[in-house]
């Protein structure tokens, strides 16, 4: 039996199960443990699956959405499912009908690298602690055995060299974990070696020169921190009848809203089909809203360093990006979880478990409030859908919270470990010394935190940051839609008038996709806005969607950099698209080490229009990371939070009838 969801009711956990197969409800559903058996099946059947075989992806076919947008509950359910697949050097898609299992395609690709597969990590690990550069390297580091030292091979980024080219190039590099949980403070610095996964073969070994591995331990489990602080009295938030909203499959109702939400392997958690009821009519407001890239780059210039830059969800979704919740502790005890499926790199399903909470939540918080001759207050309660994502050191959470008032937040809050280098110096000196100099020049020996702070003795932390781009497919009241923009400008009054000055609404509609490259300016600001062309409210506004940007940075990087050109999507805060169902992540299907300008430079090239059609918001969250002593050994979660808000959507505020009780 196959557990979906589990409901706690005032501490007790009640488990609602479904068959080994779970069933279809709806052409957006994920595929169910059979349906992957059909794949590897179908494969086998015709050829193309033996022992060798591997699998990048095995993931639901996206439907076209004419046809989703159609579908009644009752009439058949169309099911296909994408296949990347790995034959030796060779790649091949592959879709496949699961409804008369049947093979759709079956197509070699040319000039692509799939994403990283799970036993490519280890790959090559055994070898290089064998080859006679390394094990001398290592010697003059201290170590005659290899035995407890753990490598890895780590997938750098991309940089069209005449080395890489066409070959699946990975960097092995190595910590020491004796006694630790936290081997972040063991990293065996300034060695690496470059490895061609196809041939297995040994590139070279780079040796930077020997720093000594740090003795301090940052370890952060109970046993480490010790007895936990007093709390003076407990919190306690129970539902004793049960949560507020209802799941159904994965669909699920709560107070005015309806959605379907689902796991998917390459970016964590889908939210589809969202709309909002209105004195019974169904109001759509979103199609589909999901996280589609993420690009983290530091910012050292070293050979084992500058490399680092990963497109996180298109290249690591090996095991799925989003990861278990711990319950009790990641979500409230009244938290009703969903399980994945996955594929392993055999392509057969693994269950992720509780990779998705439901709850809902009171904060305290009013939804509005006035103080007159008659006082009135409401309080607000949300519904929070959530998912947690794991990658190497850092953990990022997902929120799309819904809100009564007819908004959606969308928080990203970055946590986990922050990734650090070993250097030979104890401390760092402080900044006061160092105010009001010039910029250090780097063809000298740099300081040890010039791309860093410390947080340890003799461990820095290195500067990055985290882009996460956010495909939003709004169909505000239908999918006839324009992007407005509501320019704010100042306006200078008549020299007779008492004030000088004021600012007024310049609105401009986007005609094509080059006029909807925005970055935020906040001394020109604008108010970006998805109107419908189908509907007005009462007093004769289009009713329309605002996205409304809270807190984001935008990149520093040169345009030039190799890194910012393969993470093209980080250019703009704000790109617009015509809807295209094959056109889904930021950074192209396939950003493995890719060649710059695949995803959105690539689509938008063209310049289509995008004036009154079915229209895709892409927006780029964007954090700048100054490592702090506070964020070490673990950090406090930082968030990041954009918000989908009515704006002449509906004709009042829609939170008016809410009672005096949460």
């Amino acid at each position: 039996m196959k557990r979906v969801f589990v409901l706690s009711l005032a501490g007790m956990l009640i488990a609602c199960s479904v068959g080994f197969a779970q069933r279809i409800n709806h052409p957006l559903d994920p595929l169910n443990w059979q349906e992957y058996w059909t794949v590897l099946e179908v494969l086998q059947r015709e050829g193309h699956l033996d022992s060798k075989t591997r699998f990048s992806m095995v993931n639901l076919d996206q439907p076209p959405k004419e046809a989703v947008l159609k579908w009644t509950e009752g009439q058949p359910i169309p099911r296909q499912a994408y296949a990347l697949v790995r034959q030796g050097r060779d790649t091949y898609e592959a879709l496949v009908n699961l409804v008369d299992s049947t093979l759709v395609k079956w197509t070699k690709t040319e000039g692509i690298q799939p994403n990283w597969l799970g036993e490519e990590f280890s790959k090559m690990v055994d070898k290089v602690k064998e080859h006679p550069d390394f094990v001398e390297a290592m010697k003059k580091r201290g170590y005659d055995d290899l035995t407890l030292i753990d490598c890895m091979t780590i997938p750098p980024g991309y940089y069209g060299t005449p080395e890489e080219q066409g070959r699946r190039i990975g960097h092995v590099g190595c910590v020491d974990p004796r006694g630790i949980r936290n081997n972040w403070t063991r990293g065996i610095e300034n060695l690496t070696a470059i490895v061609d996964l196809d041939d297995e073969e040994i590139i070279r070994i780079v040796d930077e020169g020997v720093v000594p591995v740090p003795t301090v331990s940052a370890d952060y489990d109970q046993a480490s921190i010790g007895a936990p602080r007093e709390v003076p009295g407990p919190i306690r938030i129970e539902q004793p009848l049960g949560p507020g909203f209802k799941p159904t499959g994965n669909h699920v109702e709560w107070q005015n809203w309806r959605f379907h939400v689902r796991p998917d392997q390459r970016v964590g958690m889908i939210l589809s089909m969202v709309n909002y009821v209105e004195k019974g009519q169904s109001r759509s407001v979103l199609y589909e809203g999901y996280l589609s890239e993420m690009f983290v780059p530091y910012m050292d210039p070293s050979t084992s360093w500058y490399v680092r830059n990963f497109l996180d969800a298109g290249e690591f979704s090996e095991g799925g990006l989003a990861k278990p919740l711990l319950r009790g502790l990641d979500c409230p005890d009244s938290a009703v979880y969903m399980d994945q499926l996955v594929s392993n790199d055999l392509g057969r399903p693994v269950t992720v478990p509780d990779t998705i909470c439901l709850f809902e939540r009171y904060s305290g918080d009013m939804a509005w409030r006035h103080w007159a001759n008659e006082p009135e207050s409401r309080p607000k309660r949300d519904l929070v859908v959530r998912s947690a994502a794991v990658l190497g050191n850092y953990d990022y959470v997902f929120d799309w919270v819904f809100q009564q008032d007819g908004s959606i937040r969308v928080s990203v809050g970055a946590t986990g470990i922050a990734e650090t280098r070993m250097v030979a110096e104890q401390q760092a000196v402080p900044d006061s010394n160092i105010v009001g100099t010039t910029d250090r020049d780097l063809t000298e020996t740099p300081a040890p935190d010039a791309f860093g702070r410390f947080v340890d003795p003799n461990i820095v932390a290195v500067n990055h940051d985290h882009y996460f781009s956010f495909r939003l497919d709004l169909d505000v009241d239908g999918r006839n839609n324009s992007l407005l923009m509501d320019r704010l400008r100042t306006q200078e009054l008549p020299a007779d008038h008492p004030r000088r000055s004021i600012w007024v609404r310049k609105p401009m509609i986007a005609k094509t996709e080059s006029d909807a490259k925005i970055n935020i300016n906040l001394e020109k600001p604008a108010l970006w806005r998805v109107i419908s062309h189908d509907r007005r409210n009462h007093v004769g506004y289009e009713t329309s969607y605002q996205l409304m940007p809270v807190k984001t940075g935008r990149t520093l990087l040169t345009e030039e950099d190799y890194p910012r050109r393969r993470a093209g999507f980080i250019d703009y805060h704000l790109w617009a698209t015509p809807f295209r169902l094959s056109e889904r992540y930021a950074a192209g299907d396939h950003p493995t080490l890719s060649e710059p300008g695949q995803g959105l430079p690539a689509w938008t090239e063209e310049n289509r229009s995008i004036e009154k059609t079915d229209l895709v918001l892409w927006y780029t969250v964007g954090m700048h990371h100054l490592v702090r002593a506070e964020d070490w050994p673990v950090m406090p979660v930082l968030w990041h939070t954009f918000e989908l808000r009515p704006f002449d959507f509906f004709d009042r505020n829609p939170a008016m009838d809410l009672p005096r009780k949460p």
